[in-house]
C-alpha cells in the first residue's frame, strides 16, 4: 500500500491532520460551549431581574383612580371574565406582581394568614381595595398565592378572581 492510500483512509490519518481532534480538544470545546451557554443564561437572568425591578418600581406607584379610570379597569376585567367563563373556567389571574410589593415579601400570603391584605403596597393594594369595594359585593372571590418559586424561595404573587361554587 502506498503512503497516499494510507492518508486517504480515515482510520489512518496522521495525527498532524487538522481535522483530527483529541478527546482533550473535544472536552475543551464542550467546556467552551457550556461556558458560552452559561454566560447567555446569566445574561438572560440579569435582564429578567432588571425587568422585574423596573416592574416593581412601576407597580409601587399607585394609580390615580378617577371614576373614569375605575370604569375602564372594570370594563377590561369584565371582558376577560366573560372570555374565561365561556371557556368554562371559574377563576382567572387578574394581577401578578413581585413579592417585594408585600411588606413581608409574601410570607402572609404563602401561609394564608389573616391580615395578608395589610402587607400589600402600591397597585396591588389598590387592586385588593377595588375587589373589596366593587367585586366582592357582586359575589366574586379573591385568592392570592405565590405563583413562582425561584431557587425554592417565594417569588411572584398572583391575584385570582373566583366565581365558582365555594
Amino acid at each position: 500500500m502506498s503512503d497516499a492510500s494510507k492518508i486517504s483512509d480515515p482510520h489512518q490519518r496522521p495525527l498532524g491532520d487538522e481535522s483530527f481532534m483529541t478527546a482533550e480538544d473535544l472536552r475543551n470545546y464542550m467546556d467552551q460551549v457550556a461556558l458560552a451557554r452559561a454566560n447567555e443564561a446569566v445574561e438572560a437572568m440579569e435582564k429578567a431581574d432588571k425587568a422585574k425591578q423596573e416592574l416593581a418600581k412601576t407597580l409601587a406607584q399607585p394609580l390615580d383612580l378617577t371614576p373614569a379610570r375605575i370604569a375602564e379597569i372594570e370594563q377590561n376585567v369584565l371582558v376577560k371574565l366573560r372570555a374565561a367563563a365561556e371557556r368554562g373556567e371559574t377563576e382567572m389571574m387578574v394581577m401578578r406582581f413581585p413579592n417585594t410589593l408585600c411588606t413581608d415579601h409574601g410570607r402572609a400570603i404563602n401561609n394564608s394568614l389573616d391580615g395578608w391584605p395589610d402587607t400589600l403596597t402600591g397597585r396591588p393594594r389598590q387592586a385588593y381595595e377595588l375587589w373589596r369595594d366593587l367585586l366582592k359585593p357582586k359575589g366574586f372571590g379573591l385568592a392570592a398565592m405565590i405563583v413562582e418559586w425561584p431557587r425554592g424561595m417565594p417569588g411572584d404573587v398572583g391575584f385570582f378572581l373566583t366565581w365558582g361554587h365555594h
